[in-house]
């Protein structure tokens, strides 16, 4: 079984080999360690697709806005990721973003959940009909897992969650309350005890 950080060097060699910059090939190597970390076929699409760059065109996007569309050739995923990566900050204010025509949005999925870590925000993602969430880059959670992911997606959602608890003032001020009962009342006995107390001065 290949390491991690095997896979994350010989990919970020092999995108340089592709044509990519430097850093942009770091960042891909960090992107498909990702995906396999989480059991997701990183390196067969990405084999794929540095297969069909070599025989077709795939379209560059740099500049993000709320809707991205490429009517000719699909977009390159891995420009898109470093793209989204680098924009997140800004791109975190739209909310809702969507691309049309991407290829291979597996590769792109990584660098996707890779943002949500940098924000601190959950992902819902939607590619075509499917969905998932990303977790702040610790796990991604979708109900097609197991399923072939497309090697073109049609439309590509990502809604940016805004943080919130997952309940209500009731059920924490209930386990709140609960907790009080571990508190202890400072006393004399505790104040003697302190920091510094019955300490021995050699000197």
């Amino acid at each position: 079984m290949k390491s991690l950080s095997e896979i994350e060097t010989t990919v970020k060699r092999a995108s340089k080999a592709a044509g990519y910059a430097w850093g942009v090939s770091e960042e891909t190597g960090k992107s498909i360690r990702l995906l396999e970390l989480f059991s997701l076929p990183g390196i067969k699409h990405l084999n794929e697709y540095f297969d069909q760059k070599n025989k077709r065109k795939f379209e560059n996007l740099n500049l993000i806005s709320e809707i991205n569309s490429s009517s000719n050739n699909p977009y390159c995923p891995i420009t898109l990721g470093v793209s989204f990566l680098d924009q997140i900050n800004i791109l975190e204010n739209l909310k809702k973003i969507e691309f049309k025509n991407v290829a291979y949005p597996i590769i792109f999925i990584s660098f996707i959940s890779r943002s949500s870590e940098i924000i601190g925000k959950k992902i819902n993602l939607k590619i075509d009909e499917k969905k998932m969430l990303l977790n702040l880059n610790v796990n991604i959670f979708s109900n097609f897992i197991d399923q072939e992911f497309p090697k073109i997606a049609n439309t590509i959602e990502v809604n940016l969650i805004e943080n919130e608890d997952n309940f209500t003032d009731e059920e924490w001020n209930n386990l709140y309350k609960l907790s009080e009962e571990t508190f202890v009342e400072e006393s004399d006995s505790l104040k003697e005890g302190a920091a510094g107390a019955g300490l021995t001065d050699n000197d």
